[in-house]
């Protein structure tokens, strides 16, 4: 291992600076997935406050899923050739930067370039904090452990971000913007005094900047023209161009990476089975779940007339049961692998959207809303530690932020375009302003959310396997073609 840190075996406890660096990288993660959710409230007192249209509005938004999702790529391969901790905390002390900036400015474009620099910084920070609990803790029981505390802070932010919106909403949306700062200022302090050294990769000294800027730019104009696409129409001549010119990219990308001595993405590692299947799924996952985040919050406040606060407290439960879950899953993926928790999790996700398609203009919470949340959290407990946990398995710690990063891109870019997919089909049905004609645009976006989430269960589904089966995984320093077999010390490595 790379760590100094002294890991402890399987009956040992951790010591208190293991635990203390564990926390300084979950709450990083935190502020990452808070950040996403948490401005999702505020819109609309940021519009009044800084009279803003809503074109320009969306880029608040969307100014944080170009940064966080075109630079993912190059923030986990930076973390591997530069040195996990120091990308972690240079990132880490932007991102507190760019949040004081976003609270104080009184444009729409410096807030838009605030949140654009958040989103960039988090792109360094969220793989290089995996990759450093990867290379830290031993594959197995221990790294499963201490993944699903950290994956679960990561969940835990994205619901908690909506709650604590609707409460810092009522003082001012500033405050939104101001509150992950000095969380991010006490992670740096802290994390400078107990974040473990951690080596370059000295095995090359090639960086990949052909396939950065290929890589990164083909991310970057994908998301922006699936976020545009609604807008300038998807069949209209610029979404085509924008398309055709993402393909143009993806193609140099590839064949960059298959000739360079240093890729930015070694394509050997999609070999994998369980890894090509954690991608989807990761997409299908984050997908529908934005796009389910984004119209029952819609619902709830334009056709059930809720305020900003009744509508964050809504989504409560499923953050509570995601909190109080976070010590559970390792075991839960030690006993019966990832792909298991992972369809089970999926199967939940499924029926959470299924259930709320009951909805009407006057639903009983307890009975119409409730379960719904209650299966969404356990949902998000049980599949996004999992697939983190099969994305780094079988993964060579000089590769672990590449891994961490394609996740964390996939994560995002699905994220970005399956929204943009769900709000084009809510915006074809809207055919009015009435709660009733409302309630029936969001209908079909419901159906597409499902059907998404159904999508990343049958992909889950493949890879189930019989007991006596022992799949394996490519590794990094194997020859194209070969595959070593992971250790079969628990049943997480031997899915």
């Amino acid at each position: 291992m790379t760590s100094p840190l002294n890991v402890p075996t399987s009956q040992e406890r951790w010591s208190p600076r293991l635990w203390g660096t564990l926390l300084v990288l979950c709450a990083a993660m935190f502020l990452d997935a808070l950040d996403v959710s948490m401005v999702g409230v505020a819109l609309p007192s940021i519009a009044t406050d800084l009279d803003l249209t809503t074109s320009t509005l969306q880029w608040i938004v969307s100014g944080y899923i170009l940064g966080y999702g075109g630079l993912l790529l190059l923030g986990g391969r930076a973390a591997d050739l530069m040195g996990r901790r120091q990308v972690f905390l240079i990132a880490l002390a932007v991102f507190a930067l760019a949040s004081l900036l976003g609270g104080l400015v009184d444009s729409g474009p410096l807030l838009i370039a605030s949140r654009f620099i958040k989103g960039l910084s988090a792109a360094f920070t969220a793989p290089a904090g995996l990759s450093i609990i990867t290379t830290t803790f031993k594959e197995g029981p221990q790294r499963n452990r201490a993944l699903s505390i950290y994956t679960t802070c990561a969940a835990t932010g994205f619901s908690m971000g909506l709650v604590l919106s609707g409460l810092l909403t009522e003082l001012s949306w500033r405050w939104t913007m101001l509150l992950p700062a000095p969380v991010a200022v006490i992670a740096l302090v802290v994390g400078l005094k107990l974040i473990p050294k951690s080596p370059r990769d000295e095995g090359s000294r090639h960086y990949d900047i052909p396939g950065a800027i290929t890589g990164t730019g083909a991310m970057l104009l994908l998301v922006y023209t699936v976020v545009q696409a609604p807008e300038a129409g998807w069949l209209s001549a610029r979404t085509l161009l924008s398309f055709l010119a993402v393909a143009v990219l993806l193609v140099l990308f590839v064949t960059i990476e298959r000739r360079t001595a240093s890729p930015l993405i070694r394509l050997g590692v999609l070999r994998s089975g369980a890894q090509v299947r954690t991608q989807l799924g990761a997409a299908a996952f984050f997908g529908s779940y934005v796009g389910f985040q984004f119209m029952v919050t819609q619902y709830m406040q334009s056709v059930l007339q809720w305020t900003a606060l009744q509508t964050a407290l809504a989504f409560l439960p499923a953050g509570v049961l995601v909190a109080l879950s976070s010590t559970k899953i390792g075991s839960v993926v030690d006993r019966f692998g990832t792909p298991r928790v992972i369809a089970v999790g999926f199967s939940a996700l499924v029926a959470a959207y299924a259930l709320f398609l009951r909805i009407d203009l006057d639903p009983q919470y307890a009975v119409v809303i409730l379960p719904s949340m209650l299966l969404l959290g356990a949902a998000c407990a049980l599949v996004f530690p999992s697939l983190n946990i099969q994305a780094t398995n079988g993964v060579d710690d000089s590769e672990q932020g590449m891994v961490s990063g394609l996740l964390n891109t996939s994560i995002q870019v699905g994220g970005a375009i399956f929204l943009a997919v769900v709000t084009a089909v809510i915006t074809a049905g809207d055919r009015g302003d009435s709660p009733q004609e409302l309630l029936d645009s969001y209908r079909p976006g419901l159906l597409v959310v499902t059907g998404i989430a159904l999508a990343g269960l049958l992909i889950t589904l493949t890879g189930l396997r019989t007991r006596h089966e022992r799949p394996s995984l490519v590794v990094a320093g194997t020859a194209p073609g070969a595959a070593t077999a992971p250790e079969p010390a628990t049943a997480a490595a031997r899915d």
